[in-house]
């Protein structure tokens, strides 16, 4: 099966996408950085791509150092225009990411967080308001049985339920929920949508599995390739009906599903506008790449100095015309498509449009 020729109108309001994208990596403004606070994590998910483990030799980065770079960026950029994502592993592991929520704040960087909630006591998130966080992702990947399966802790969703209460309950406060469509849960989108939505959730975030970690040896976690056409076709339906905000994750150029099934048209911002400082010091870009990319270290290198002089291989794609995408007519559109697509020989280990098409 061919991928269905792009229409008059996708081609059009691709190519003055294409063209806005091309002068964004020019100016290449950093709008978003992710600090890979520590490895420590409490579960032990199917899918995960990380190097995330329940008790890791290396110890957290201390905040003092995560500090140093936010004072670097701020002596040329404004701290307002950056905002600051915690990642991790799992953010609330740190006994002390209260304190580092506060200290990014008092810098003038609006934060938010990624987290499973495992930790997410209603103490701790009071802690994490009178810290100033500004938005959070938590991942919810079913209803009970099927995410504590996913996630490989019985108390997991949980958790999760109690989390999405507590967010709700904050007036203003911007969440989304987190999904990992796979083999499993793939037939029950219908019923996390129905229980998302019963809970008053406004914004649903939907992405599926790429190969890489535990998720590349794990059968239930790759879709067929009609499961992986029905995901997009049951977010058009999802947007269309209007009761949840429904988006497609940002990995991956999708053809002519481009602009119906996510907010915005496919374009891989790593390197771009995100960057990010992983555990052990490196200057890396978008936190789900995990091939060596790293542009330096900030043990060794000013952050701001590599973020401005570095990064060439995220902002300029020609070296991405290999293989699948050496003679492909989108590849104007795509850019080779998401860089944690990509292995540390430069591999592209997935195409989206590829997958839609057979």
């Amino acid at each position: 099966m061919k991928a269905t020729p792009l229409t008059l109108r996708k081609k059009l309001v691709l190519e003055l996408w294409r063209q806005k994208e091309e002068m964004v990596r020019e100016e290449h403004p950093l709008r978003q950085l992710f600090w890979e606070c520590t490895l420590r994590c409490d579960l032990k998910c199917r899918h995960c791509g990380s190097d995330c483990k329940m008790q890791d030799a290396s110890k957290d980065m201390p905040r003092e150092d995560f500090l140093r770079v936010l004072d670097s960026i701020a002596r040329k950029l404004d701290p307002h225009g950056v905002f600051v994502i915690i990642s991790g592993g799992e953010p609330l592991m740190r006994k002390d990411i209260e304190e580092c929520g506060r200290a990014i704040s008092e810098k003038g960087f609006p934060w938010g967080m990624v987290t499973n909630a495992l930790h997410l006591t209603p103490q701790r998130w009071q802690g994490l308001l009178h810290a100033g966080i500004r938005s959070m992702a938590i991942s919810l990947d079913g209803l009970e049985t099927d995410h504590n399966w996913m996630r490989g802790n019985d108390r997991s969703f949980q958790m999760v339920s109690q989390a999405i209460d507590m967010l709700v309950a904050q007036d203003g406060f911007v969440f989304d929920i987190v999904t990992c469509v796979n083999r499993r849960n793939y037939s029950h989108l219908d019923d996390i949508k129905e229980f998302l939505i019963s809970k008053g959730v406004k914004r649903w975030r939907l992405f599926t599995v790429f190969p890489v970690g535990r998720a590349a040896l794990d059968p239930d976690m790759r879709l067929t390739n009609e499961e992986f056409r029905g995901v997009f076709d049951y977010l058009r339906r999802t947007r269309a009906e209007g009761r949840i905000r429904a988006d497609y994750g940002c990995e991956g150029f999708l053809g002519n599903y481009e602009g119906e099934v996510r907010n915005r048209l496919f374009s891989c911002q790593a390197g771009v506008t995100v960057g990010s400082v992983m555990a052990d010091g490196s200057i890396a870009a978008c936190a789900s790449i995990r091939a060596d990319f790293n542009q330096g270290n900030i043990y060794q290198d000013d952050f701001l100095d590599v973020w401005e002089n570095r990064y060439t291989a995220y902002r300029h794609h020609e070296w991405m015309r290999t293989d699948d995408c050496s003679d492909c007519k989108y590849f104007r559109y795509c850019q080779g498509n998401g860089m944690h697509l990509r292995d540390g020989n430069g591999k592209l280990l997935l195409c989206h449009l590829k997958r839609i098409a057979d």
